[in-house]
């Protein structure tokens, strides 16, 4: 985010678009602390399980070395063969609990924020090699937070080793005159115990920083008011713009409208306030068309259109409301409207003389 941000007008929660962005560059609430906890934890379970396994095979390559160093070749064509079978040996004890630390730190990630390869937040940038960008940041507030709470951190883990190893101080200065296998099993009962203490102190924490992980992020996110209207000017369009178009295609579906009363068979009207004009053609259309619609000044147009060109004008008030409230243009009449529409279109066409003018004329439900 930039530095130079006023934060007194950052007092939106950031919208869902602004949250997205910051995602796609990498700026996610990820905590360490849960990366440690976890790597931790695996260490302890791996410990747990395999302790037995690992004490028994340690103890065999310390025992070797005690008991038998005359029998080590140390020539040096032998040396590396021997190294790397010690080496190998090692591997194979320690390896479930290393597998498990790495595949824990991996999991780590994917678990607080989920599948995500961030290309920008690995591009390359001069500002990153900027010594005076270097010095804000390693004493920058975020920077003063992460030390207080390693000292935190620190304080808390160290305080709860010492509670569960202080019992067996007393015993320390005997440890040396124990045999090798008692010895060993000493420590791996301890570092299990100091294990175990630390990652439920590291819970406690890790849960801790993740709900301040989120603070701070949700914080740095946070939008004016201005932002937010800009970007919903970027999302659905200027309102101003959108206002125009939407005046547009009201007149051009006026102008349309208007085009269409010429040829409609009748306009029923209110007589002054609603004017509706129909069209119905026998031969193709189940039931009449409304053509055109409108209220004061545009019924007023529609009615002098109708004069104009010869369109037969009904006043029947309660009709003209009905339509001009159920029936969009282009759109046929409901059926609770056939009746009252077949009378007007039947008188219509007996003023124009038509004789085929009768009952079969109404519209076809």
């Amino acid at each position: 985010m930039a530095d130079d941000k006023d934060e007194s007008t950052q007092t939106e929660e950031p919208t869902a678009k602004r949250q997205q962005e910051a995602r796609a560059r990498g700026q996610v609430p990820l905590s360490r602390e849960v990366n440690s906890w976890l790597v931790l934890l695996a260490a302890t379970l791996g410990l747990v399980n395999f302790a037995d396994d690992m004490m028994r095979s340690g103890r065999q390559i310390v025992r070797y070395f005690l008991e038998k160093p005359h029998m080590i070749a140390v020539e040096a064509d032998t040396l590396p063969g021997f190294i790397l079978d010690v080496l190998l040996s090692a591997a194979v004890v320690v390896g479930p609990v290393i597998l498990a630390i790495v595949v824990a730190s991996v999991a780590s990630t994917i678990v607080q924020v989920g599948w995500l390869f961030s290309p920008e937040s690995i591009k390359p940038s001069f500002e990153k090699l900027s010594p005076l960008k270097g010095l804000n940041r390693l004493f920058s507030v975020a920077s003063l937070v992460e030390f207080a709470k390693g000292l935190l951190k620190l304080a808390i883990v160290g305080t709860a080793c010492y509670l569960v190893t202080a019992p067996g101080f007393d015993s320390l200065p005997l440890f040396v005159l124990r045999e090798p296998e008692a010895a060993m099993a000493i420590l791996g009962g301890l570092s299990q115990k100091l294990l175990v203490a630390t990652v439920a102190v590291l819970t406690l924490i890790a849960a801790a920083d993740v709900a301040y992980q989120r603070i701070r992020l949700n914080k740095e996110l946070r939008m004016s008011r201005s932002e937010i209207r800009d970007e919903v000017k970027d999302q659905e369009g200027d309102p101003m713009v959108k206002a125009k178009l939407r005046q547009i295609r009201h007149e051009r579906s006026r102008r349309r409208m208007m085009q269409a009363v010429p040829k409609a068979d009748v306009v029923i009207t209110n007589p002054t306030h609603y004017a509706v004009a129909l069209k119905y053609e026998r031969d193709t259309m189940d039931a009449p068309v409304l053509v055109a619609k409108g209220v004061d000044a545009v019924a007023l147009r529609i009615r002098e259109l109708a004069t104009e060109n010869d369109v037969p004008i009904v006043e029947n008030p309660p009709l003209a409301r009905a339509l001009h409230a159920t029936v969009e243009i282009d759109e046929e009449i409901e059926p609770e409207h056939y009746k009252a529409v077949a009378e007007i279109i039947s008188y219509v066409l007996k003023l124009r003389g038509d004789g085929r003018a009768a009952a079969g004329d109404a519209p076809k439900s």
